[in-house]
């Protein structure tokens, strides 16, 4: 194997910032690149919320005072370097207090709404990044992008920079997280961003219904697009439901297109070494799993009893995560005999509904109305069964969490959900390690419960399930090894 170099470009690293999955994806991924024997760089905005002395972030000299003619303007900014912890990948930080230095990253937390002049933030940031490479002297075989933030790299490397030698030798990755956010603007801020009026005409690369599309850019002008998983990649492509106004783009770049399922951090996801429950296991002291259970259900207050088995939820309590489903047939999947603990937050609606329930099967539903990890990871180790009946899901994680817990997943047949989970009754090799349905509805729904309850009355059979799903390997080493193979296979074209 090659040993490339490869830049990965983020608006969000985890643990420096976060507001959801895309910061997880850029904390794990390049540290298993380095693994197998990359050399990677990071480069995300230095948001407020970072801190310098924690992270320890350290002025680089010749990366102080960068000024650069952006939008017909002068721009001056600093670029600050750390490592992610407990790695030795270094971290760039595109320091300019006037677009970075907020409360938000995306979006203002006291009106709850975007930045009016996100646009200018991240077309910034996306040019300021390449003209850090130039000054680093640094020539990656790789660019890494991910999501709409980081759109326009792709874009003005194939214009402003399109004669630039520097750039000869680098090919560019977009990874969309979910398709549903493209940072769509008006087009009055063409020449703020530096997007020619040449090149913004109904249909064009960057043009999306009279407006500037960063995502759409992206897409038509990266050397190869993925996204986070198999089935999303191809859901994307064949339905408006999934491809939001994109497909038709998609389906013409299918050829660069793949799907690729995003990773777990066995460090933290992992019953053999999980600080946050009380007994740790594998799939070889699979008895030690009911010791956690018997823990939780002390905890939620319910009763033991060896036949019902306990069905954990944790989740956004909204409609894409599948609870329009669930409520409506809660009243017949208590007459299974079954528990359920649910956490999370979400649609007000459902706080209502939820907790209205809660009070009707109190001795067999509990609702956790908030986030709390350390809880999140007993329901993991102490259930029996994971529901997961999302409207759509691009990659899935609490599904992989499940498997490695040997919690069986009911999941729907989508995006990443239908890529880790193999429904257990239509396999005939005996390797399914989960229950699946098809059709979004909640007959469906309380089937594959149904089909799940009656297994689990089935000791020999279930643990069979189980120790299918406990021996998936969903690392991001794993990941890495993909993304590595493509990476040369752009490379080689």
């Amino acid at each position: 194997m090659k040993k490339l170099k490869i830049l990965f470009l983020s608006s969000e690293v985890y643990p420096f910032a976060k507001t959801g999955g895309l910061a997880d994806v850029s904390g794990s991924l390049p540290k298993a690149l380095k693994e197998l024997g990359h050399e990677i760089r990071v480069i995300m905005p230095k948001y407020k919320m970072i801190n310098e002395r924690k992270y320890v972030l350290r002025e680089v000299i010749r990366l102080k005072d960068i000024t650069i003619d952006f939008g017909g303007k002068k721009i001056t900014f600093n670029v600050k370097s750390a490592f992610i912890p407990d790695s030795k990948i270094q971290t760039y930080f595109i320091d300019y207090k006037k677009y970075f230095y907020r409360d938000g990253l995306y979006t203002d937390p006291d009106t709850k709404k975007d930045y009016p002049d996100n646009a200018l933030r991240f077309s910034f940031f996306s040019r300021s990044v390449l003209e850090t490479l130039k000054l680093l002297f640094w020539q990656p075989h790789i660019i890494h992008c991910n999501d709409w933030q980081t759109g326009l790299v792709p874009f003005y490397l194939n214009t402003i920079f399109k004669d630039d030698s520097f750039f000869k030798k680098s090919y560019t990755v977009l990874t969309i997280h979910n398709l549903s956010y493209q940072g769509i603007f008006d087009n009055s801020i063409l020449d703020k961003i530096e997007v020619s009026d040449s090149l913004f005409y109904p249909g064009s690369p960057v043009e999306y219904f009279g407006k500037i599309n960063f995502l759409k850019a992206g897409i038509c002008f990266a050397d190869y697009i993925t996204t986070v998983s198999e089935n999303y990649a191809k859901e994307i492509q064949n339905s408006s439901e999934y491809g939001c106004g994109l497909e038709g783009v998609l389906r013409e770049k299918s050829d660069k297109l793949t799907g690729i399922l995003n990773g777990v951090d066995y460090s933290v996801w992992n019953p053999e070494t999980d600080k946050y429950i009380p007994e740790n296991y594998n799939y070889s002291t699979l008895k030690k799993k009911y010791k956690n259970k018997l823990f939780l259900l002390k905890k939620v207050g319910f009763e033991y009893n060896d036949n019902v088995p306990l069905i954990g939820v944790i989740s956004r309590l909204t409609d894409q995560k599948g609870f329009d489903i669930l409520v409506d047939i809660i009243d017949e999947i208590f007459k299974m005999d079954v528990q359920m603990v649910i956490l999370g937050t979400g649609e007000k609606k459902y706080h209502k509904m939820l907790s209205e329930m809660q009070k009707r099967f109190s001795e067999r539903m509990k609702v956790f109305l908030k986030f709390d990890e350390k809880l999140a990871h007993l329901i993991e180790a102490g259930c029996d069964i994971f529901l997961m009946p999302s409207k759509f899901e691009p990659s899935g994680l609490n599904q992989l969490y499940s498997l490695k817990y040997g919690t069986v997943p009911v999941v729907r047949k989508t995006g990443g959900l239908a890529d880790s989970v193999v429904d257990f009754n239509s396999s005939m090799d005996g390797k399914g390690n989960g229950f699946i349905f098809e059709k979004y509805s909640s007959r469906e729904l309380l089937e594959a419960i149904k089909r799940a309850v009656e297994c689990y009355r089935d000791s020999k059979t279930w643990k069979k399930i189980i120790k299918n799903g406990m021996k998936e390997d969903f690392s991001w080493l794993s990941v890495a090894k993909k993304y590595s193979k493509l990476y040369e296979k752009i490379l080689k074209k």
